[in-house]
């Protein structure tokens, strides 16, 4: 994992949030299920990893202040008995008027495990201000992300076909969905539901049906995942827990660039290529197309 991976992630993610604040979008109600933004997605994994599990392209809640630490543990045992387990943390913060911050420090991925530093990457996204921003604190500097203007009506489209998906593939019989109730969970009450999808026989040369599980638990006050656990015999278990969650209002200068950074424009690919972003990102050296 670079940096350059890294910052794409982070403002693909942002660009989505932002533009979908700016359109004054309501809220979404509990996010797709595991085989899409989920844990079990083609962008899930990589943000549990991160500790991004309860962002949602699109979302912005205001009027619940909270902070809390995240906790994502991945473990997997090899075929040899071997076993790798990995964890990272984050702090996450959200004002009453809708901003966020995430401290995630990243080790033992990719580069960081052969320096043996950890790396820390702070995000704040602004729907105040229409904006967000990557900071970097070993350099004092703060990365503007780029914005798109058609960004929000991406993100509804999206969580629209993540839906259907969702009941297509119930309607098959390849993916289960049912009703966990609800459970107190660090202090807060969540609603559960399981989601397990199921690859049928031969389909990536499986001799028999592979189940993967996903649970998660959603806070309909905070509109937040606080838990997730996603099982899959491939790739092993992913656990994300929000804990310590406080209740009250997390200070104005947590969502601001420090007065003693610079800030820059960010050089990463504008709307980052994903799901329904459409088409690729250009060759290196290749200036982007201009938004559209």
């Amino acid at each position: 994992m670079n940096r350059k991976w890294l910052c794409a992630v982070l403002g693909g993610v942002l660009g989505l949030g932002v533009h979908s604040a700016s359109a004054q979008e309501p809220p979404p109600g509990p996010p797709p299920g595991p085989e899409f933004a989920g844990p079990g997605g083609p962008i899930g994994p990589r943000m549990e990893i991160l500790g991004f599990g309860e962002m949602h392209p699109g979302k912005v809640v205001t009027g619940a202040p909270y902070s809390a630490t995240a906790v994502t543990e991945t473990k997997q045992t090899l075929a040899d008995g071997n076993v790798i387990d990995r964890k990272n943390n984050s702090t996450i913060y959200r004002d009453s008027q809708g901003r966020t911050r995430r401290e995630t420090t990243l080790t033992g991925v990719g580069p960081l495990a052969a320096s043996g530093q950890p790396r820390t990457m702070i995000m704040i996204h602004d729907p105040v201000a229409g904006t967000g921003y990557v900071l970097h604190a070993e350099a004092k500097t703060a990365e503007q992300l780029p914005t798109h203007r058609r960004a929000a009506n991406r993100a509804g489209n999206l969580q629209g076909k993540f839906e259907a998906r969702i009941q297509q593939e119930i309607a098959n019989g390849t993916l289960k969905k049912e009703d966990l109730g609800t459970q107190t969970i660090n202090g807060i009450s969540a609603q559960g539901t399981r989601y397990t999808h199921v690859i049928p026989a031969g389909e990536i040369g499986n001799a028999n049906a592979i189940n993967v599980v996903n649970e998660q638990w959603y806070s309909p006050e905070l509109q937040i995942i606080v838990k997730t656990t996603r099982t899959d015999p491939r790739s092993g278990t992913v656990t994300y827990t929000l804990t310590n969650i406080q209740r009250t209002e997390p200070a104005a200068s947590l969502f601001t660039v420090p007065s003693d950074y610079s800030v820059k424009q960010s050089n990463v690919r504008r709307g980052m290529r994903g799901p329904g972003a459409g088409g690729p990102p250009p060759a290196p050296g290749e200036a982007p197309p201009a938004d559209q």
